[in-house]
């Protein structure tokens, strides 16, 4: 249940996402889900891709700095109360969502978790009824 999730940092100038885009492009690897955050100079592009061995290769191969962080996607309603139910869950176990990104389509919505304990996260969430998205799956969105 556990996904793979690649994060790459980035210099914060034109162009930088571009290379990345181009480069997985290139490979035939589609992404799944995508988020930036940035500082001043520097930026982290978190990204849930259908092959992430093949682009983690591919951009080191391009002299990217980037890694493999583990993650927990979640398919819920997409309607009001939704993921307060989710965190709330989290939230008596006492597990730490350390950031998160999510997209709602239509009646469902998906968010991408990083936890502090990804293996207690999906049993929590799963005990409750929420879906747990498996990284299989992830790669044919």
């Amino acid at each position: 249940m556990i996904a793979k999730q690649l994060s790459v940092f980035l210099e914060n100038k034109s162009g930088r996402l571009y290379e990345v885009m181009e480069i997985l492009e290139k490979e035939n690897i589609n992404i799944v889900a995508l988020s930036v955050a940035d500082t001043t100079e520097y930026g982290i592009l978190r990204m849930v891709v259908s092959d992430p061995e093949k682009a983690l290769k591919a951009l080191k191969d391009n002299l990217f700095s980037v890694g493999l962080t583990d993650i927990v996607c979640i398919c819920i309603p997409n309607e009001v109360g939704s993921f307060s139910k989710a965190s709330k869950y989290l939230s008596e176990e006492e597990i730490s969502i350390e950031y998160m990104y999510a997209f709602a389509l239509n009646d469902k919505a998906l968010a991408v978790l990083r936890t502090e304990n990804n293996e207690k996260c999906i049993e929590v969430l799963t005990s409750k009824g929420i879906e747990v998205v498996s990284a299989d799956r992830l790669k044919k969105i």
